[in-house]
């Protein structure tokens, strides 16, 4: 599922998440737990601000390459 994602730029651009849009609502990186690579996408594992865990994939292999939500689990779910 295709995402809007804002992420901090440091010395590389699109460095990691910091907001993502996802049916129109906003929310806010809390925490980026982990983070992978693969050859042509970055794959970011994050807890917003609803207490949620989500994984991120960024397509790295094109300029201005998209964002997709690839897993979701609520609070509390083992």
């Amino acid at each position: 599922m295709r995402v809007e994602v804002e992420s901090y730029a440091g010395r590389k651009a699109d460095e990691r998440p910091r907001r993502f849009r996802l049916d129109k609502h906003e929310y806010i990186v809390t925490e980026v737990l982990d983070q992978w690579y693969a050859p042509e996408h970055v794959f970011f594992k994050i807890r917003a601000d609803d207490g949620n865990l989500y994984i991120l994939r960024h397509e790295t292999a094109v300029p201005d390459g998209g964002w997709d939500l690839v897993s979701f689990r609520e609070r509390g779910q083992r």
